[in-house]
């Protein structure tokens, strides 16, 4: 890789790092400078703007959750294993994640909502993605007849999503993992109430 290319993406990497600790709006080009090394100059040489980087850099931060996903569901057999391996891998993520400050999606979605349209549209097209992969699972395990008939595949992504992130939003409010594991535990019994009956 060429070395402006590596300059490109240690930006991208520090400054999403950044923006999901301090946020798009709270980090100053100052805070961008201090993380990344660069002096202004260094960093618009590969970027046209503070948006320009954001949007890069949120691209990166759901490339490194996505990345975890994909693993993590590698071999995983059926629905069922797969719900609760994406449900396992959120509630590790705080722990394991390089990025720092918590679920870039999230945290993304609430900044963004009426402030920054180019954000707005990444953080829509991210969680399309995650509630694509969701529905996916649930629409295998309802042609494989593991799962009740009934069970809407819309539905049970509502379901998972909006608890793991409001479980993780407690968890950091708080600084209590006890939110993010008592989430995890109401969703580990709720997908296993979607099994078929034998």
């Amino acid at each position: 890789m060429a070395k402006a290319d590596l300059t490109r993406a240690r930006i991208i990497q520090r400054a999403a790092n950044l923006f999901n600790l301090q946020g798009y709006a709270g980090s100053s080009m100052a805070d961008i400078m201090q993380a990344t090394g660069l002096k202004k100059g260094g960093i618009y040489n590969h970027f046209a703007s503070k948006d320009d980087l954001a949007l890069a850099a949120f691209d990166f931060a759901v490339q490194q959750v996505s990345q975890r996903y994909r693993e993590a569901l590698q071999d995983t057999p059926g629905a069922i294993a797969g719900l609760k391996v994406i449900v396992g891998t959120f509630c590790t993520a705080p722990d394991q994640v390089p990025l720092q400050g918590g679920c870039p999606l999230l945290n993304t979605a609430i900044e963004s909502d009426d402030t920054h349209s180019g954000l707005r549209e990444k953080a829509q097209g991210a969680m399309g993605e995650w509630r694509r992969l969701i529905r996916r699972l649930v629409q295998q395990g309802l042609k494989a007849g593991e799962l009740r008939p009934a069970v809407d595949p819309d539905t049970v992504a509502t379901i998972v999503i909006s608890t793991l992130e409001g479980a993780l939003m407690m968890t950091k409010l708080y600084g209590d993992r006890v939110h993010l594991e008592r989430g995890q535990a109401h969703l580990e019994h709720y997908i296993d109430d979607l099994r078929a009956s034998p």
